[in-house]
């Protein structure tokens, strides 16, 4: 198993999608030497949009070096957006961290902070036209999992980060390992990226 020793950032906004963070942090939080930090503009409770709030532990200012920095998607994107101190705050840690991912509508705040300039990215499928006006620069693949270009990797809407964590963990750890890791948790692990059966159905005018 590969040494891991590594600082894992989760930033938090009002409204995000609780299953963007809580689904990739069932899946981390057992990855070996892997500390996590809950970041937000401040210390303290941050609504999710279903309601329950989680705990960031340090504001922006105070947040720590981190090797991989993970941005969630939700109601909260559409302010987000507009957020200067937010993006800021992206661009920065997205330019250090080793790699940066994102969940659902999150890759809105990383197209909209410019990082995802001339790369590849996917998103929620729902919101995948109100994700592309957030930047033109940007090669949006609609129909995938997840994308991995570089070091950011993107995923589709909500559960789909999970398939993605684990995609990242089998490059953290092993592949070995991250089977091992979804089979105790009993989770029916997506492994291929390019699989998207939610596509098709979010082209569908029965599903809007």
């Amino acid at each position: 198993m590969a040494a891991t020793s590594k600082t894992l950032g989760v930033l938090l906004f009002p409204q995000f999608e609780l299953l963007d963070v809580c689904g990739p942090l069932e899946m981390f939080g057992y990855v070996p030497d892997l500390t996590i930090h809950l970041v937000a503009e401040a210390e303290g409770p941050v609504p999710s949009t279903q309601g329950p709030a989680l705990l960031a532990e340090c504001s922006l200012e105070q947040a720590p070096a981190l090797d991989m920095l993970l941005i969630p998607g939700g109601l909260g994107t559409r302010s987000g957006i507009e957020n200067e101190k937010l993006m800021e705050w992206i661009v920065r840690r997205s330019t250090t961290a080793e790699w940066v991912l994102s969940v659902c509508t999150g890759s809105a705040l990383l197209a909209r902070a410019g990082v995802l300039d001339g790369r590849r990215a996917t998103s929620n499928k729902l919101a995948f036209e109100w994700v592309r006006a957030q930047s033109a620069q940007v090669d949006w693949v609609d129909e995938a999992r997840w994308v991995w270009d570089g070091k950011y990797v993107t995923s589709s809407g909500v559960a789909a980060g999970i398939d993605m964590s684990l995609a990242v963990i089998e490059r953290l750890v092993d592949a070995e390992w991250a089977q091992r890791l979804a089979r105790q948790v009993e989770y029916e692990w997506q492994t291929d990226p390019d699989r998207d059966p939610f596509h098709r159905a979010a082209k569908d005018p029965a599903t809007k």
